[in-house]
């Protein structure tokens, strides 16, 4: 089980509104935030999560451009949550990588929607109950 996860992106502001708007739809908010000043000019850090424990990380590049392209796939109570999940990506300015619905493929009840932040990650939103 994984505590805790980051990637980097090259727009640290552009991707918190990003992900500050699809991750609220899976009641996921920032939770802690440490500039490059805070840091010692190490990186400027922004962790998503609930009460007080974030777990998804994102944070700044120092050369400007991001390595590989991750995959990233946050757990959703529901379809309906899913579905909740890509409106606010795209209206986020998220692309779309695949909308809302059954991949029966992976198993008959695997719901998900996938977009592509501003950077080009496959981010997921999935859930695993039978509606």
């Amino acid at each position: 089980m994984l505590d805790h996860i980051g990637i980097e992106v090259r727009n640290i502001a552009k991707s918190k509104a990003f992900y500050a708007k699809a991750l609220k739809a899976l009641g996921f908010t920032a939770q802690m935030e440490f500039t490059a000043k805070q840091t010692g000019g190490a990186g400027h850090y922004i962790g998503f999560g609930v009460k007080g424990m974030p777990f998804f990380w994102i944070q700044k590049t120092k050369k400007g451009k991001t390595g590989s392209r991750s995959h990233i796939a946050f757990a959703a109570g529901n379809r309906k949550a899913v579905k909740s999940f890509y409106t606010a990506a795209i209206k986020a300015g998220g692309k779309d990588n695949g909308k809302p619905g059954l991949r029966a493929d992976y198993h008959p009840n695997y719901y998900a929607a996938f977009v592509r932040d501003p950077d080009g990650n496959n981010v997921e939103a999935v859930s695993h109950k039978p509606e």
